[in-house]
């Protein structure tokens, strides 16, 4: 508590932090009370005991049966913001594609017109480990929006029923040989993208007009692939209710005379980083299963 005061004072901010265990207590009664939440929570937490949840208002689209709490977070992160709130916070990848009972929570989220933007991150982005994670960005508002339009009719494209992907796992700032980070104008150009998409006048207080203009030279928003994609919840739900952006993005079209053979080399290598960074964190949490099994057995 102490620390979290002293990181507001720091910043020139005030704040009301308590101590408590968010899975169990509900502090500040924050059930439709809050027009911004931003989180970066712990991911893949086991062993929450979900009998103590039960009827508890913050989880309105149920009870997640894997032992792990990534959707009772974003639940929790849903269930506070009021009625145009937005939410904007951190996830594990596999929360994404998870099955059986997270995808019926995440439909029922999809349904409930809630998601609006979704971004892959790779790689090196935190300090303490190599995986890569997604942003989820929550609008209890967009319910309120017409269904999209068709294409050419305004400016975006945003709509009830729409959701924007975002594959940001290519556009980074190395730091050093382990680290990563976005620089203030890859910040605001994939923040542009979004004002596009919501038919919004784009910034250039970081000299992002440049990056802008090349993908989107007309100055509206349109699909690029390899880079961003506007899905409806019809598409969603042909993907099995899937939030993975890389399912709906694709690849970037690459001229053959454009090609090298390092550069490329040097993508694929990232991409298998990422991929067995994911397959590490699942063998773990299958020996974990497994142990937790044979201890009851």
């Amino acid at each position: 508590v102490r620390l979290g005061k002293m990181n507001l004072a720091a910043h020139g901010l005030a704040g009301d932090i308590r101590q408590g265990n968010t899975y169990y207590e509900d502090l500040h009664n924050s059930v439709g009370k809050f027009d911004f939440v931003m989180a970066n929570p712990p991911f893949n937490v086991n062993a929450v005991d979900k009998e103590r949840l039960k009827d508890d208002p913050r989880f309105p689209f149920g009870m997640p049966r894997a032992d792990n709490a990534n959707y009772l977070w974003i639940q929790n992160f849903y269930s506070a913001l009021n009625d145009t709130g937005r939410a904007g916070f951190v996830m594990a990848n596999s929360a994404s594609d998870a099955r059986p009972s997270e995808l019926e929570i995440r439909r029922q989220l999809i349904e409930a017109k809630a998601v609006d933007v979704m971004v892959a991150v790779g790689s090196n982005f935190f300090y303490t480990v190599t995986l890569p994670c997604t942003l989820w960005f929550l609008d209890k508002g967009k319910a309120q929006l017409p269904p999209s339009p068709p294409p050419g009719e305004r400016a975006g494209v945003s709509g009830s029923d729409t959701v924007l992907f975002i594959d940001a796992r290519h556009i980074y700032r190395q730091l050093d040989r382990a680290h990563r980070d976005f620089t203030p104008e890859q910040i605001e150009f994939l923040a542009n993208i979004v004002r596009l998409y919501r038919g919004e006048e784009p910034e250039n207080l970081h000299d992002s007009a440049a990056m802008l203009e090349e993908k989107f030279p007309d100055g509206q928003y349109q699909d690029v692939p390899g880079l961003c994609k506007v899905a409806t919840i019809a598409e969603i739900e042909a993907q099995g209710w899937s939030l993975n952006p890389g399912r709906y993005v694709g690849v970037a079209a690459r001229e053959e005379d454009d090609f090298d053979f390092f550069e490329r080399l040097e993508e694929l290598n990232e991409e298998l980083e990422a991929l067995n960074s994911e397959a590490r964190e699942l063998e773990e949490r299958i020996a974990e299963n497994v142990a937790g099994i044979l201890e009851r057995v």
